[in-house]
């Protein structure tokens, strides 16, 4: 999980020097703009990664009320002191530091379910105990996340619910109709606002929208059809040169797939699908049922972002404006997918140490009754 994680901050870092330079001489007259404050994220974020790998993650069951109250009053607060920029209000500025709350509402969240479900056990079955507050939680933090407005976010939020929901038994039944219930509600909130109806129109046919909402799209498929197999090289992209802006968010994988093809951007995605695939062996054999749900909701999470950032990418999904963990420029994104990660590695070191050894036990032994089955048929 580390190697993988490493992997694609190193690949992150190549492609934001690739995809910025020429965007930041322009807005700032210094080509490495984006690359030096990038640099700076990553030397926190892996100090970040480093208490998380270290700091005990039960820490987080003692006070998982607070870090909830604190991130509703985040996200509170950023729709009254938080800074517009295109037209969606998500950051905090302190100084010359911002960060978006969005992100730690994530983390927020999962750690709230993860105790919430932890303690319930059985009654998770329950609909008034075991569903209607996690889904009340859930969609409060969504709301105050549309209103900024961030729809990428509170899909994620709501989609982890879910998921959570889901695996710790709660009854499909309410599940379903809470699908039912609010596919209305995301009608409205596409037909009844215009720039979301122009982006979902966009995704059917964006040419009709190539000079406005569509534009990114555009340039993202001219980017991957001239990377082909193996990509233009390392540096030798031409959509950087001014007509993909913003490229290093997230459009990032449109600069990976120029430069190094399909094989570099099926390698991302292997790398992710590892990251995620230990991140589940990890809450499968963890210690608690608390780190064993903190771990998936982390695994969780990361799927969801990683997949909605490659679909808006590829043209499978209308654009919703996320970054991708680990390989987008970013910040406070940037930061927390280092500690969550540090997090995965908490919980995977704090498995039990003869986990694997007796996972090898049973197999051999398991061999063993069925050569004696074997040769007491012979």
């Amino acid at each position: 999980m580390f190697g993988a994680a490493l992997a694609l901050l190193c690949l992150g870092t190549i492609a934001i020097a690739s995809s910025s330079g020429q965007y930041a001489y322009d807005k700032h007259g210094n080509a490495s703009y984006f690359l030096t404050r990038h640099m700076v994220w990553l030397c926190v974020g892996g100090f970040a990664m480093y208490c998380g790998a270290r700091t005990d993650y039960r820490f987080f069951r003692k006070h998982s009320y607070k870090f909830l109250l604190t991130s509703l009053a985040l996200l509170g607060a950023v729709l009254l002191i938080g800074s517009t920029i295109n037209s969606a209000k998500r950051w905090i500025f302190i100084g010359p530091i911002s960060f978006q709350p969005s992100e730690f509402a994530k983390l927020a969240l999962t750690i709230y379910l993860a105790d919430s479900l932890s303690r319930k056990n059985e009654r998770i079955k329950t609909f008034t105990i075991g569903f209607v507050p996690h889904l009340v939680v859930a969609g409060l933090m969504m709301v105050l996340l549309l209103v900024q407005p961030d729809y990428g976010s509170a899909v994620i939020i709501g989609a982890t619910t879910i998921v959570l929901l889901f695996v710790a038994g709660a009854r499909i039944s309410y599940i379903l109709g809470v699908v039912l219930m609010t596919a209305p509600l995301a009608y409205h909130l596409i037909v009844g606002t215009p720039w979301r109806l122009r982006r979902f129109l966009a995704f059917f046919n964006p040419e009709a929208y190539a000079d406005g909402v569509a534009y990114q799209l555009i340039q993202a498929k001219i980017a991957l059809g001239v990377g082909g197999l193996t990509g233009v090289g390392l540096g030798q992209g031409k959509q950087q040169l001014g007509y993909m802006i913003e490229g290093h968010n997230d459009f990032i994988m449109a600069c990976i797939g120029e430069e190094l093809g399909f094989i570099g951007f099926a390698a991302v995605v292997l790398l992710f699908a590892l990251i995620v695939i230990r991140g589940v062996w990890a809450a499968r054999n963890a210690s608690d049922t608390f780190g064993c749900y903190l771990a998936l909701g982390i695994s969780i999470a990361f799927a969801i972002q990683a997949l909605v950032n490659l679909g808006v990418v590829l043209g499978l999904l209308p654009n919703k404006g996320l970054t991708l963990p680990l390989v987008s420029y970013g910040g406070s994104s940037l930061l927390l997918a280092c500690y969550l990660i540090g997090l995965l590695l908490n919980i995977s070191k704090s498995a039990p140490p003869k986990v694997r050894s007796t996972h090898k036990k049973k197999a051999l032994a398991n061999k063993r009754k069925q050569r004696a089955v074997v040769v007491c048929e012979s």
